[in-house]
């Protein structure tokens, strides 16, 4: 599976503009490998409720990290982004239940999504900090 964005993080001189696009590039690249596990999944009943879930969270990390980057203010930003990592650690939870039940194994884009779920959560405590 491919995962997008291989660049560095920007950095703090570049334009403001271009900043965390590496992070939704790679949160786009989670949503679209976790459409690619919800297409392999079986089509019987927890199939299905399995696929709805995960279809919604997989998707809604990347969406809510783009709000994020157009935050009115910092406390919004800070708020956006905790959705943002409440949305990939709920694709983590689905995607291990999809791999321990057996359907599929998920393992490499469970890693990409604790790595995700790792960068949201430091960026939150960081614009945190920053806050004061």
């Amino acid at each position: 599976m491919r995962f997008g964005g291989n660049e560095r993080e920007s950095r703090a001189d570049e334009d403001p503009m271009r900043r965390g696009e590496n992070i939704a590039a790679r949160l786009a690249g989670l949503s679209a490998a976790v459409l690619d596990v919800v297409k392999k999944l079986p089509k019987d009943i927890a199939g299905r409720h399995v696929a709805g879930q995960l279809t919604r969270a997989g998707t809604a990390g990347g969406a809510n990290y783009e709000e994020a980057r157009s935050a009115e203010s910092r406390a919004d930003f800070i708020h956006k982004l905790g959705i943002a990592a409440k949305e990939v650690r709920e694709t983590i939870y689905w995607l291990s239940v999809v791999r321990a039940s057996g359907m599929f194994d998920a393992s490499p884009v469970i890693a990409e999504a604790d790595e995700l779920l790792s960068i949201l959560v430091a960026s939150r405590k960081t614009a945190h900090r920053n806050l004061r």
